[in-house]
């Protein structure tokens, strides 16, 4: 498979939506964001490396952290997480009270932002240094050491987390929050603000397109939680578009609202995109539009 020349296929197929969307201005910080960067990056299971425009530009990966999140919690919990978390797509937007309330407190899967929340919950408990531990495994998992929070970013959120602070408060009335909240809100914030490049993610993911045993550091998964969470991904990365995105691209993968997506076809490749412009749901339109260009111009999905 030529991916390089399929890279710069989809780059020139795709510029009519260039000037689609706008970037994250709810996020001050995200708002001051360059729009107009594209870049895209593949990694083979085999040690091959793609990559198109800004695929070593780094950005603020948002939502995109709580798979390394949910990859620790899992090592440290087991199947006890799922007591706090459900499993579920959410078919509301990624920062909704409604669901919340509704189901007393345990929110839908671990990708909507209530989710993530009490993941950096079950974190701040098991973890002597959850700031540095944190990043000690992203740096692991992508193999480089020079990677760390943007704590402006952090700051950015945290002054304008009005919906948040809401979602934690409701989760700590019912229970499941254990920490202090401003102590894991502050958690939650920091490490979605983590700056990684495409090229980054794609090595990141890397380790979750292998259904091999994974070990990084004290971080441990059996291959059958490496496919479970490729389920997850699938069904509930996209907040209330993984429906659509699973119809047009057809790979597990989680978006953020920095713009970036990064997604794996299982025991082939791991492949992330960044485009600051974003559609309603808060995914990056270039991104779908490129991934969805992926699967058509390889002819190949996980379906």
């Amino acid at each position: 498979m030529d991916y390089q020349q399929i890279l710069e296929n989809i780059y020139l197929k795709i510029q009519p939506y260039a000037q689609v969307g706008k970037q994250a201005d709810y996020i001050p910080a995200l708002a001051n964001v360059d729009p107009d960067q594209f870049g895209m990056c593949i990694n083979t299971v085999q040690g091959e490396v793609f990559m198109q425009g800004n695929a070593t530009t780094r950005f603020s990966i948002q939502s995109i952290s709580k798979v390394f999140l949910l990859a620790m919690c899992l090592s440290f919990e087991g199947e006890e997480l799922w007591r706090r978390v459900g499993k579920e797509p959410s078919g509301t937007a990624f920062n909704s009270l409604v669901q919340l309330e509704v189901e007393k407190g345990i929110p839908r899967n671990p990708f909507i932002n209530a989710g993530a929340i009490v993941l950096a919950d079950v974190l701040l408990k098991h973890l002597k240094h959850p700031k540095e531990d944190f990043l000690r495994f992203v740096r692991n998992l992508c193999g480089n050491d020079s990677i760390s929070y943007n704590e402006e970013v952090a700051r950015s959120e945290r002054e304008k987390s009005y919906l948040n602070a809401a979602i934690a408060n409701l989760l700590k009335y019912h229970h499941n929050i254990e920490g202090e909240i401003e102590e894991v809100l502050h958690f939650y914030f920091l490490q979605c603000s983590i700056e990684m490049s495409c090229h980054d993610l794609s090595n990141a993911f890397l380790a979750f397109a292998h259904y091999s045993p994974f070990e990084y550091g004290e971080v441990k998964l059996t291959s059958s939680q490496v496919k479970r969470m490729n389920a997850i991904m699938q069904t509930c990365g996209f907040y209330d578009e993984a429906g659509e995105f699973s119809y047009l691209v057809g790979l597990p993968g989680k978006s953020g609202v920095g713009g970036g997506i990064a997604a794996i076809y299982p025991q082939r490749y791991s492949v992330a995109v960044w485009s600051p412009r974003l559609n309603q749901k808060g995914n990056s339109v270039m991104g779908i539009k490129a991934l969805e260009l992926l699967t058509t111009e390889t002819e190949d999905s996980i379906f």
